[in-house]
């Protein structure tokens, strides 16, 4: 063939490519089945066949990246397999402590020392690479008096070999005590507005729980603790914790009957719960679970404590009260022992075998503007 002739056929060829693109980007499925010619099912058999040469074009490309991640999907699958093949019985034996209530009336765990495996948990949550944040409000003189230890022993305690992230709320950002964290750990300081009394500090820490978890959280964490500063970590306080919905027993009142509770029983009160109702008494001091269910659970706490403003009634004990509530409404799906937040003022039955972490000293008239 000549010059002639082969250039001819060259510029054939390239119009004939030229008109097949420009008639494949402007039909009705576009550049999209150009690349995944098979994900549209309303493409029949005939239409496909204008993009049967596109493979070999995108072969060390988009058909590589495409299978790649498959293959990726693939492994995701079977990973989540593993992790949702996990049952409560694998980790979890009710029977190695027959002398306390270990499982509630609707089948949720309630864990203390001994009852869980630790192996068996640490594996499935590695398999997640999991990513654990913990909230702690520190106002006033709380900064000063019980910040630095709550974190310090918190960095060498919780969710050990674990991501985490402490979210730090403060008054005055720069009281904030200087500390070092371990491997994994981080934190983030917020300054808050402050509030002329502790009681409405309290009941507002839940507003602005909520206000962080839409806003950040819930992008940064898989599972979230709240908890008060006045406390310290003195023993592992691990993945065996972890739930959609967890609440803590309060140690004063997990051999009470209910009727004996300080649950808030004035009608007026949108914590109200009337005397025969009830499960266990919840401790404000510690609740988590996953972001989503934290922030239902701080809304509708929220919900409530301004609805007892409009009325002019606040409840007995605060945001406690409404947590409870919520928790009567709601049932937790893990309870976590009176071990994970004890008062050694109480002493040291024989039910309380590891003290994960404990009350400190409550200072009231140092550390509250009005008692």
């Amino acid at each position: 063939m000549n010059i002639k002739g082969k250039v001819i056929l060259s510029m054939l060829v390239v119009s004939t490519v030229i008109v097949v693109f420009w008639e494949y980007i402007n039909s009705p499925e576009g550049s999209f089945l150009w690349i995944y010619p098979s994900k549209n099912p309303e493409v029949s058999d005939s239409s496909t066949q204008k993009g049967w040469w596109f493979p070999s074009w995108f072969k060390d490309g988009y058909q590589e990246e495409e299978e790649d991640d498959i293959e990726k999907g693939t492994e995701k699958e079977e990973e989540k397999k593993d992790i949702e093949d996990l049952q409560l019985s694998d980790w979890f034996n009710p029977k190695k402590r027959p002398e306390v209530v270990t499982v509630t009336e609707w089948k949720a765990p309630v864990v203390w020392e001994g009852t869980y495996d630790t192996d068996i948990l640490e594996r499935y949550y590695a398999k997640q690479k999991i990513t654990v944040g913990l909230t702690v409000f520190a106002v006033g003189r709380y900064i000063e008096h019980y910040l630095e230890e709550f974190i310090t022993s918190a960095n060498k305690y919780f969710m050990v070999g674990h991501k985490v992230i402490f979210y730090i709320m403060v008054d005055d950002v720069s009281r904030m005590p200087l500390i070092e964290l371990g491997p994994l750990r981080s934190f983030k300081v917020f300054e808050i507005k402050p509030e002329k009394r502790w009681q409405d500090i309290s009941m507002m820490r839940m507003k602005t729980i909520g206000e962080h978890i839409l806003a950040h959280i819930q992008h940064e964490v898989d599972f979230l603790f709240c908890m008060d500063v006045d406390q310290v970590f003195q023993d592992s306080f691990g993945v065996e914790t972890l739930g959609q919905l967890v609440a803590q027993l309060q140690a004063w009142w997990y051999k009470a009957d209910p009727d004996k509770f300080t649950y808030e029983r004035r009608k007026e009160s949108a914590a109200y719960i009337p005397f025969g109702q009830g499960d266990f008494y919840y401790h404000a001091a510690i609740f988590g679970g996953t972001p989503s269910q934290v922030l239902n659970l701080t809304q509708e706490c929220f919900k409530g404590i301004l609805q007892d403003k409009k009325n002019d009634i606040e409840a007995e004990w605060h945001d406690e009260s409404h947590l409870n509530k919520y928790f009567l409404l709601n049932k937790p799906t893990k309870i976590l022992s009176p071990e994970y937040c004890w008062d050694y003022q109480i002493g040291l039955p024989s039910d309380i075998k590891t003290v994960k972490l404990f009350w400190q000293t409550k200072e009231y008239n140092l550390v509250r503007n009005n008692v």
